[in-house]
């Protein structure tokens, strides 16, 4: 069981990554003007071109994409993130990662608050969509989280958002988050 709450945390924990910034109102803008792909083995993502790519794979992720700052006061700067975990072994279906990941919100995210948790069936693959909220140092932090569990490996897709500015971003979020596709032998 410690296993199993470990690699829910590990999910979770990838979440907080802090990089700091604020967004500038007309943001849309810059993003309608193209979009950038990024495809691999097992997986493709189309980003806006003006946000920065990441492979480094720091904190296990697969990726990173941050948006660009909009002035030097920036402290946070809004980003998605993969991370991809292999579950072989733990016989985890999506219903028990879910689970797992909605405990670990209530308990181990300062002031974690789950506000949505719904089932949702795209291009015949099911995964499961969450926003919540919680604190890391200074930033009051909301998050979108798309979880699929297929072929032993769990694909946790993370935007992470200053709450004060999740208004500004959701729609480049989301359409972001919406671009992703695995792409399953």
């Amino acid at each position: 069981m410690k296993s199993i709450k470990l690699v829910g945390l590990l999910a979770i924990l990838i979440t907080f990554v802090s990089y700091g910034q604020i967004i500038e109102n007309n943001t849309q803008k810059v993003f309608q003007s193209g979009w950038e792909s990024l495809s691999e083995n097992n997986y493709s993502i189309k980003y806006p071109e003006h946000w920065d790519l990441n492979k480094s794979g720091q904190l296990g992720t697969s990726f990173f994409l941050f948006s660009p700052l909009s002035s030097e006061k920036d402290q946070f700067k809004e980003n998605v993130n993969l991370l991809i975990q292999d579950l072989a072994g733990y016989n985890i279906t999506l219903e028990k990662y879910v689970e797992i990941s909605e405990n670990q919100i209530k308990t181990m995210i300062t002031d974690g608050q789950l506000i949505e948790s719904e089932r949702i069936v795209n291009r015949s693959l099911s995964y499961q969509k969450m926003i919540y909220t919680g604190k890391q140092g200074v930033f009051n932090l909301k998050f979108i989280q798309h979880y699929w569990v297929e072929n032993n490996k769990a694909y946790v897709l993370t935007f992470t958002c200053e709450e004060s500015q999740f208004n500004t971003f959701k729609s480049t979020g989301e359409q972001i988050l919406n671009s992703f596709q695995l792409k399953l032998n």
